[in-house]
């Protein structure tokens, strides 16, 4: 789906406005924080919940675009940027704690390795089997990066859920009971955090032959942005001797 002009419907972006790597925030305003960490950083487009910045890391074509909040603006921010030309992608954002350990505050926050898929959009995808999975080396590079900028964020499994009030509010809700059961249930499976988009990423990257992972801050969300971009240089210059 194109815009009258040739750009992707939603996004507003067209191949070569975004470079093969992508960080993804939820909030359209995070952004401008994200595109100043970038060289010769320029805003290329925002319409709706998607505000896209494109600048430079070591010399190489990096973009920052918002998903707004939730898996399926999620997910069609994904696709529209594989359509651009976009192959690697993290996530950026906050997250709640979940699990006894993820309690731990001398941690920042968690790298998420896979998502637990309690959400509607990816089963219009693959059947819920499929697993929400973390690509491996951008799992790695985020915990090189972490290391080095002395930050302090585990590496765990994530929940990807649809209902923020369903989480803050169970009682509230008439499936209070189920709510609060599944909870217990990530709780005692040492899910680290719960956030709103990350299973959609990892699926669709997954499908698609691109490569997602995703960083969570429990508290100061400026330390995932730094570790997100850090994780970034490293697999740009592992991608040009490759």
């Amino acid at each position: 789906m194109l815009t009258p002009d040739g750009k992707l419907y939603h996004i507003h972006c067209k191949p070569g406005d975004v470079g093969r790597y992508v960080l993804l925030p939820g909030d359209p305003f995070r952004t401008d924080l994200i595109a100043s960490y970038f060289d010769d950083a320029k805003l290329v487009a925002h319409n709706r919940e998607h505000k896209t910045w494109t600048g430079t890391l070591n010399g190489v074509k990096v973009s920052v675009t918002s998903t707004g909040m939730g898996c399926p603006s999620a997910a069609i921010a994904v696709e529209e940027l594989i359509k651009c030309g976009a192959d690697t992608f993290i996530r950026v954002g906050t997250a709640g704690r979940v699990c006894d350990k993820a309690y731990d505050e001398t941690l920042d926050g968690v790298i998420n390795t896979a998502a637990v898929r309690d959400e509607g959009t990816t089963i219009h995808y693959i059947p819920i089997e499929y697993p929400a999975v973390a690509d491996r080396h951008v799992v790695d590079a985020l915990a090189r990066a972490a290391k080095k900028l002395g930050y302090n964020f585990a590496e765990g499994i994530t929940q990807s859920k649809d209902s923020f009030y369903g989480q803050h509010e169970p009682e509230a809700m008439p499936a209070e009971g189920r709510l609060k059961e599944r909870w217990e249930a990530w709780r005692r499976g040492n899910v680290m955090s719960s956030e709103m988009e990350s299973a959609a990423i990892f699926v669709i990257s997954s499908i698609r032959g691109c490569r997602a992972s995703s960083i969570m801050a429990y508290t100061d969300m400026r330390k995932t942005v730094e570790v997100a971009c850090e994780a970034l240089r490293m697999l740009i210059e592992q991608d040009r001797s490759a």
